[in-house]
């Protein structure tokens, strides 16, 4: 098993994190704390702090560039998706893939465009079938 298929799943704060340094790419603190402060309040120091858990939990790394600190996530977003997926299918839907999608198509409407890729996926899945 390979060192990505072992970190932690982050915690609600550290995903907006991430999801940052998906966005925006490699990052400071203070550019992180400023996309994040465009959602709502936040404070500086709290976001450091959080970076240098993630750092410490290998969630993101940090390459030292003169004064400033840059960090970019140690996995991509799909294979966080990913794992993050499988943990919720094992744990709240007994490993059915059928049980989750029937949810969450149930529970949030999705749009046109959505339905359409959705059906282009099934199609294609049904294709590799022997």
């Amino acid at each position: 098993m390979d060192r990505k298929d072992k970190l932690p799943k982050p915690t609600d704060a550290e995903l907006s994190i991430l999801r940052v340094l998906w966005r925006q790419g490699p990052s400071t603190v203070r550019d992180v704390y400023e996309e994040l402060s465009r959602e709502r309040p936040m404070v500086y120091t709290t976001v450091l702090k959080l970076m240098q858990i993630m750092t410490e939990k290998g969630l993101v790394h940090r390459k030292e560039h003169g004064r400033a600190h840059i960090y970019h996530p140690a996995q991509s977003e799909e294979n966080a998706q990913r794992t993050l997926v499988n943990d919720l299918l094992d744990r709240a839907f007994g490993g059915s893939a059928q049980r989750l999608i029937l949810q969450a198509l149930t529970d949030r409407k999705a749009s046109k465009e959505e339905l359409a890729e959705i059906r282009r996926l099934l199609d294609e899945l049904e294709g590799k079938q022997p």
